[in-house]
């Protein structure tokens, strides 16, 4: 994809990037956000002939500071993984830059045609042996990313700092490291951990994209004029984790009218709590709040947005929405009808569709090639959906509440007023204030801290976040690509 030669002129191109302007009531905006995410002047020339758009996928709302840390960390990701380590031969990686407190991407142009050639050296041995061992990788995936996230859910974060440390850690021996350096380790262990969940998110994400494209390509060749919604149809209907948490509240719901008493409490108006307190009164309502504590960890931990947010909560802490839906599921099964997904009627579609064109074609090395794409697309794209719950719900659902933990002890310690506030600040900054906590800690009594200046911060950037919120970003900037 190459761009229009037009970084010096006006016409057919967005505002240069580093010449937009930005409503006033933004002001300060830039503070909000580490510096390498800002246009600059030592990166202007490059910047200026790049092709950045809004990325609504992934961030179409005005970014908390700390909720930065997520495409951060995808950004180095997704790109190592297509430059690097799979070496995509023509592609490069995704580069982001925010304006006002909205993210913009860019697909970076592709490599000079000599790394062209070195990369496609290694893509054929490292690709097709992932797309050739793929169910044994996803087991050790799994494996290994489950292990990740019980770790951070493990993590201690110091609920409080003592007026004395505990005698166990002085004698008989000094532990030699107290709450003071453990507060700013566990901060760092914690962003460590999600950056290293998101460098194993995109492990085989890439590929299965790949193999998308790649057997999209192979239909497009076999069947001229074919549909991109024909090509759909036959990778679609594999079972994945995201629709586990649903069939659990399925199981739940069925179970609850079978249990005397269970289904009228639930089908009733009052909040999750309120039906909790009721169904512990009777053997049969703890017999299904314990069936209810047995799914909900993992399947619970599913967000109530994309996952990407640290305001749209979690069925695991906002339980009103997981009663919510079984009020709902158990309601329809009284009324006779079907609550489960059923997948036989997409599997049953994308048999037909699958047959339908394999009889067109004409020769035996057409359908190799058809069968060859097509087996490999089937086995591994379903990881493009699979691992969702595992990443953006699951592990982001642990890390909010353990970032919740700090949040507590900030306020505890007059450094801002609300548990959600440390979210106002970006991943370089926390270490600032956890520092002056722990020094005001160790300097002994009656040491004050400057809790004011970062609550007025506070205040500051959530007024910019609102007023970015009823801004109209503009769509995107820079040199458009040639079509």
């Amino acid at each position: 994809m190459r761009r229009r030669k037009m970084a010096d002129e006006k016409a057919g191109r967005f505002p240069d990037p580093h010449e937009f302007q930005i409503p006033a009531e933004l002001e300060g905006w830039e503070e909000m956000y580490p510096s390498h995410y800002l246009f600059s002047k030592e990166r202007g020339e490059w910047e200026s002939n790049q092709f950045w758009y809004l990325d609504k996928i992934h961030a179409p709302e005005p970014m908390p500071p700390l909720d930065l840390l997520f495409q951060e960390a995808w950004q180095i990701s997704l790109s190592q993984y297509t430059t690097r380590v799979f070496c995509i031969p023509p592609a490069q990686g995704i580069a982001q830059r925010m304006v006002g407190p909205y993210m913009y991407i860019c697909a970076i142009a592709p490599p000079p045609d000599e790394v062209i050639g070195e990369k496609a050296q290694l893509f054929e041995k490292r690709v097709f042996y992932v797309f050739e061992h793929y169910n044994e990788l996803w087991d050790k995936w799994l494996v290994k990313f489950k292990a990740l996230g019980k770790e951070m859910e493990a993590l201690e974060i110091p609920k409080e700092l003592p007026k004395f440390v505990p005698e166990d850690q002085v004698l008989p021996a000094p532990t030699g490291c107290y709450v003071s350096y453990d507060l700013i380790e566990a901060f760092d262990k914690l962003v460590n951990q999600m950056f290293k969940g998101w460098q194993y998110h995109f492990e085989m994400l890439n590929l299965t994209y790949l193999a998308y494209l790649m057997f999209g390509d192979v239909c497009r060749k076999l069947f001229p004029g074919i549909s991109e919604s024909a090509i759909g149809k036959m990778v679609a209907g594999a079972y994945v984790s995201m629709f586990r948490p649903e069939e659990e509240l399925c199981q739940l719901s069925r179970l609850a009218t079978s249990l005397s008493g269970v289904a009228d409490i639930l089908k009733g108006e009052a909040t999750a709590d309120q039906k909790i307190a009721e169904l512990e009164k009777s053997e049969d309502g703890k017999k299904w709040l314990e069936a209810f504590d047995k799914a909900k960890d993992p399947w619970f931990y599913v967000s109530c947005g994309s996952g990407w947010f640290h305001y749209e909560g979690s069925w695991i802490n906002s339980l009103d929405i997981p009663y919510s839906y079984i009020k709902s599921y158990v309601e329809r099964l009284e009324r006779g009808e079907t609550i489960e997904r059923s997948l036989d009627k997409v599997d049953k579609e994308r048999d037909e569709t699958v047959a339908k064109y394999r009889e067109l074609m004409q020769s035996d090395e057409d359908r190799e090639s058809f069968d060859g794409a097509y087996n490999t697309v089937r086995t591994i794209y379903k990881y493009a959906e699979d691992h969702l719950f595992w990443v953006e719900h699951w592990f982001h659902t642990i890390w909010f509440s353990k970032i919740r933990e700090f949040g507590s002890l900030l306020v505890n310690n007059g450094m801002i007023n609300e548990v959600d506030d440390i979210y106002m600040f970006n991943r370089y900054e926390i270490p600032e204030l956890l520092t002056e906590v722990a020094t005001s800690w160790a300097l002994g009594v009656d040491i004050p801290v400057r809790g004011d200046y970062y609550k007025a911060k506070v205040d500051k950037r959530r007024k910019i976040l609102k007023a970015a919120s009823e801004w109209n970003p503009i769509p995107a900037l820079g040199v458009p690509p040639e079509e």
